[in-house]
């Protein structure tokens, strides 16, 4: 059973910029691969962006592709989903999972993950 804290999540205007965390507790990151999530007021959720042990990037949400950059400092023990230009469809509470690699269908996580935590709520409006 993992443990990941989801931090740096606030309310911003839509153009604005947040960079969250994902932080392991009692692991070592570094031979994961790490996703991104989101779940909005009534919809499932949904994957964002993941990142493998190799430094590769999948990405699983076209509406993020140009805005959105995942990237991880395994000497922190963290990885980070940098958000630019967000907009208002970009509200959702944001998790993180990690997995031996980046599933090519994000419903893979849906299935095999059990251990979601209490995310971080990204909020965006005029």
């Amino acid at each position: 059973q993992l443990q990941l804290v989801e931090s740096g999540g606030g309310s911003v205007r839509p153009g604005g910029s947040l960079r969250l965390s994902c932080a392991a507790s009692g692991f070592t990151l570094d031979d994961f691969a790490v996703g991104w999530f989101r779940q909005a007021p009534g919809k499932e959720r949904e994957g964002v962006l993941c990142i493998s042990s190799n430094y590769d990037s999948t990405n699983y949400e076209d509406s993020v592709k140009g805005r959105f950059t995942i990237s991880r400092d395994n000497a922190k023990n963290t990885v980070y989903l940098q958000m630019n230009n967000l907009k208002p469809d970009d509200t959702a509470i944001y998790y993180c999972a990690a997995a031996s690699i980046c599933y090519r269908n994000y419903r893979v996580w849906m299935t095999a993950y059990e251990n979601w935590g209490q995310g971080t709520q990204v909020t965006v409006s005029s």
